[in-house]
């Protein structure tokens, strides 16, 4: 049940970001290629940093042939319904928060299945949320929302420590269920209500 669960979750966050970064790169008007690189590097960028850093080499994608497979299937399907995204009320928004709360919960399982401590999982999957979206925006040319004041890593903090918190006392299921929710909620209510952190 709780592997089949953190599939479905991974499954997910690979879609969620694949369309996130086919977006992004369907508003910049970039051509197919580009389309294509944008949508791989923000499904496969944090989780790559990841998978290096905590040695789990060749890292995941390469490893895994259905992942790439899924992100150039949902590129090809974002460009095909191009027209269709783009009358959904902020749909780089949704499928980036989506996204994010649903990699941070797989980074965080993956340092706990590890063995390293709370605190640095917490940080692993705060990376494997928000790199990918990184990789995109430079790519892009723009200021990474991870370096703006925007409400963005901050969530990832807050749903990842609750999740190390839950998880002795709800199992891993309800954990990783709730930290998703809340992260989703934290960043939405974030952009509703202009919450920010301090600039420097």
């Amino acid at each position: 049940m709780n592997l089949s669960y953190i599939i479905i979750i991974e499954l997910f966050g690979t879609i969620a970001f694949a369309i996130s970064g086919a977006v992004s790169a369907i508003e910049k008007k970039l051509d197919l290629f580009g389309v294509l690189v944008l949508a791989f590097v923000t499904a496969i960028g944090g989780g790559t940093i990841r998978d290096v850093l905590i040695g789990n080499t060749p890292v995941t994608w390469m490893r895994d042939l259905n992942t790439p497979m899924v992100i150039l299937a949902t590129a090809l399907l974002a460009v095909f319904f191009k027209n269709r995204l783009k009358l959904l009320p902020k749909t780089l928004f949704l499928f980036d928060t989506l996204g994010l709360g649903l990699f941070t919960v797989t980074g965080i399982q993956k340092g706990i299945a590890m063995g390293i401590s709370p605190g640095i999982c917490v940080a692993l999957g705060t990376i494997t949320g928000c790199f990918g979206g990184v990789m995109r925006d430079l790519l892009l040319r723009e200021i990474p929302v991870l370096f703006r004041k925007e409400f963005y890593a901050s969530a990832c903090i807050v749903g990842g420590s609750v999740y190390v918190l839950l998880l002795p006392v709800c199992g891993q299921v309800i954990a990783q269920t709730v930290a998703i929710v809340i992260i989703c909620a934290l960043r939405s209510l974030a952009v509703r209500f202009n919450w920010r952190l301090p600039s420097v």
